[in-house]
């Protein structure tokens, strides 16, 4: 356990009170006593109006909105929410759903059952090695790429990607 997180505020939004009930023993097994705890998305915001977590565990669908709406909402917010560190839960893990997740700048997924150890990896990611946040046209959330290719050189990630340059149709391999 990290005895720095004693210091973090948490909030949980799930609408089944048991799991809302399961993260918050697990948070506080942790050290983590400052958790709030919404039923859903108009609930949280209402927290947040108030003061704003260090982090939220959202639930991938609950209604009337689902988390992935919600972290859109987070996303598009002001300056003093839009950074949140969001880990969707969901006891979906088919590749579209965390594809969704991802697109819609959560920060961490975490599939349903959850354990202590996948908590705290989620929360030790968030917290120890915080990813930067890149805006562009269609997306705004934190850098999908998890770690940093020291050898990179070029404006794109992959060798199929293609980039505008004074050659017109140069392809940049990496």
């Amino acid at each position: 356990m990290n005895k720095g997180f004693g210091e973090l505020e948490a909030l949980i939004v799930d609408d089944n009170e048991h799991m809302r009930t399961l993260l918050s023993a697990v948070l506080k097994a942790f050290g983590i006593v400052r958790i709030r705890q919404a039923a859903n998305a108009a609930e949280a915001s209402a927290h947040m109006k108030k003061s704003i977590p260090d982090f939220a565990i959202i639930d991938y669908l609950m209604p009337p909105d689902d988390g992935i709406d919600f972290v859109r909402q987070i996303r598009s917010g002001n300056e003093q929410i839009c950074y949140l560190p969001v880990v969707l839960v969901t006891s979906y893990a088919e590749r579209e759903c965390v594809e969704r997740a991802r697109d819609a700048g959560a920060t961490e997924f975490l599939v349903k059952p959850i354990t202590p150890k996948g908590v705290l990896r989620r929360i030790e990611e968030m917290v120890l090695r915080p990813r930067p946040f890149i805006r562009c046209d269609d997306y705004f959330g934190p850098d999908r790429r998890r770690r940093d290719d020291p050898n990179f050189t070029g404006p794109y990630r992959r060798a199929d990607d293609t980039a505008p340059s004074q050659d017109e149709g140069d392809v940049f391999e990496i």
